[in-house]
């Protein structure tokens, strides 16, 4: 009679196919996953059909407020003199003469309100402008 033990074998787990459906499920993630620009005032943006959206690297998104408050860069201002925004325009122009104004107005701003960040805009020496809109389906859900 043996009883000696016979040598079992470790079972063995193989983590490459793991790994395989863990890249699978990542770039899945990664493909459906959206990304949206929150700004601290409620918004209601112009209506315009877009074909694709750009996204700017050296953008300033400036904000303004159906009365007449603005926001650049998620950093709300306390006056509303063109001077003032001028200067805060230029202290959020990290890209130099290459960084993207993006007005984000509301639908009901003023039309001097946006006049006056295209002029200080053009004191800060920045000529590269661009309007935020939202397309026909998402206005017609509000």
């Amino acid at each position: 009679m043996n009883f000696r033990k016979g040598a079992r074998d470790e079972p063995e787990i193989n983590l490459i196919p793991f790994i395989d459906v863990l890249l699978v499920v990542l770039i899945f993630l990664m493909l459906t996953t959206t990304y949206s620009k929150f700004t601290e005032l409620q918004l209601k943006l112009p209506v315009a059909d877009v074909d694709a959206q750009r996204d700017y690297p050296k953008e300033i998104i400036v904000a303004v407020s159906s009365d007449g408050r603005y926001v650049i860069n998620k950093i709300p201002l306390e006056g509303r003199s063109v001077d003032l925004l001028a200067r805060a325009i230029s202290a959020a122009a990290k890209a130099g003469k290459d960084s993207v104004i993006v007005i984000s107005a509301d639908a009901s701003a003023a039309h001097q309100s946006v006049i006056t960040v295209m002029e200080a805009a053009r004191r800060s020496g920045l000529s590269q402008i661009t309007f935020a809109t939202q397309t026909s389906a998402g206005a017609e859900g509000r």
